[in-house]
């Protein structure tokens, strides 16, 4: 006799789609052996972010300067603010030690050897809450007969227009420029962040200046981080949470009087005109500036070594209401760390619940997390955060921690979850079993 046998088995399904619906989208790598000594994957597989720990000229290859002046046509509009990077590439090009490695020129001729800059085109800058004319202007201008239709890079800078902003005005402006993405597939644009108030960490601008960031960092945008550069000496002393302004000044003095009296005939402290602010600001931000555009001609950072981090969940299928903790491990990095992880739609961070083994936590921010540290004497962190389940639909979402550190890969640890699913119950028939 032949028994039917039924078993209960539980299964959890997940279905992982792309934001449209259509299927699974994977990314493209280089196959090996077809990118050139020191270059990169293809940009669009990692944010390439320029800020303070991307000052040092010395390690970039002059190869991809030369790359970066042979391949790029450059517009770049902006006020006064926004001049201060202008005007730190103008004293790179002006030292005779260079032998014109930096060379370029305002006026968007593309001519050998000499990077094609049209400079404060189109006219004005990013304005303020929710005013995105610049992306009028930006469209009449490469659409046009003239040096536009030539652009292959477009920057756009702030003067002011962060510090006052609310989220629904800066994700106008992020969500402007991704649509000039989409519209110019072959233009790369660059994303900025707003100059320093003197709010510190806690105030608007580093609020409004963090989501900026946070949206770069999770699409894989370039962003010329402004603010960041302002943030640092070229030692690497943090002087936002000191009230650090556009300036330099800060509660206590100016850090980059204080600099550069310290070091004394430095290049770094070359003198020019910087707008509202000092030359060794200027400076920094014009080597910034060649290091992006380093990056984006192919060259990969420089990287020496890869470190490890590993992120887990305390469950993978929550249901509505309940607590998941995130954990976060890094280890094997031996210089500065940061990292940056934004809680996904369907959960909601538990306030005050972002803790760390070492290091510095920041969740201002929220729902962008942010640590930093270094890992020495301490060779690796713990980093963890709850979160409850918002999402009243079954619905998948991945979690994923950004991690950079100067000279080492970018780390994206991920997690993915299935919140609010269903348990569904199938028979499983087993024929010609005997008892």
């Amino acid at each position: 006799m032949k028994v039917h046998k039924f078993l209960e088995l539980v299964l959890v399904l997940t279905l992982l789609v792309t934001s449209s619906g259509a299927g699974v989208t994977f990314a493209a790598h280089p196959i090996p052996g077809s990118l050139p000594p020191g270059a990169s994957s293809p940009q669009s597989l990692q944010p390439i972010i320029a800020d303070h720990t991307h000052t040092d000229l010395s390690k970039v290859p002059e190869y991809w300067i030369e790359q970066a002046k042979a391949q790029f046509r450059l517009s770049y509009g902006h006020t006064s603010h926004g001049s201060q990077i202008v005007t730190g590439m103008d004293v790179l090009m002006a030292d005779p030690l260079n032998n014109d490695l930096y060379d370029f020129n305002k006026n968007g001729a593309i001519v050998s050897d000499t990077l094609s800059l049209d400079d404060r085109t189109p006219s004005g800058d990013l304005g303020h809450n929710g005013d995105t004319s610049w992306a009028d202007r930006t469209r009449t201008y490469l659409d046009g007969s003239g040096t536009g239709s030539t652009r292959n890079v477009v920057v756009w800078s702030w003067c002011g227009g962060v510090s006052d902003n609310s989220e629904a005005g800066i994700n106008a402006y992020l969500d402007a420029m991704n649509q000039l993405e989409q519209d110019y597939p072959d233009i790369t644009f660059v994303y900025m962040t707003g100059h320093l108030n003197g709010t510190g960490v806690e105030g608007n601008l580093n609020v409004r200046n963090n989501q900026i960031r946070a949206y770069c960092i999770a699409n894989n945008k370039v962003l010329f981080d402004f603010a960041d550069i302002e943030s640092y000496d070229p030692d690497g002393n943090y002087f936002l949470d000191l009230g650090a302004t556009d300036s330099c000044n800060y509660t206590g003095g100016n850090w980059a009087d204080e600099w550069c009296a310290a070091h004394a005939g430095d290049p770094l402290c070359a003198s020019c005109s910087c707008a509202h602010s000092r030359a060794l600001n200027c400076n920094l931000k014009a080597r910034a500036f060649w290091w992006m555009l380093a990056r984006l001609a192919g060259w990969d950072g420089g990287v020496v070594t890869e470190g490890e981090a590993h992120k887990t969940a305390s469950t993978l299928a929550p249901a509505h209401g309940q607590t998941v903790t995130y954990t976060v491990t890094i280890q094997g990095i031996t210089t500065t760390v940061h990292m940056t992880d934004q809680v996904p739609t369907g959960l909601t961070y538990i306030p005050g619940t972002l803790t760390a083994t070492t290091g510095t936590v920041d969740d201002v921010s929220a729902p962008v997390l942010q640590w930093s540290g270094v890992l020495s004497p301490t060779p690796a962190v713990t980093i963890t955060y709850a979160v409850t389940v918002s999402t009243v639909t079954p619905k998948v979402i991945s979690n994923t921690a950004v991690i950079m550190a100067s000279g080492y890969q970018t780390l994206t640890p991920t997690v993915t979850i299935l919140a609010s699913g269903y348990l569904i119950y199938l028979p499983l028939v087993l024929k010609g079993y005997a008892p």
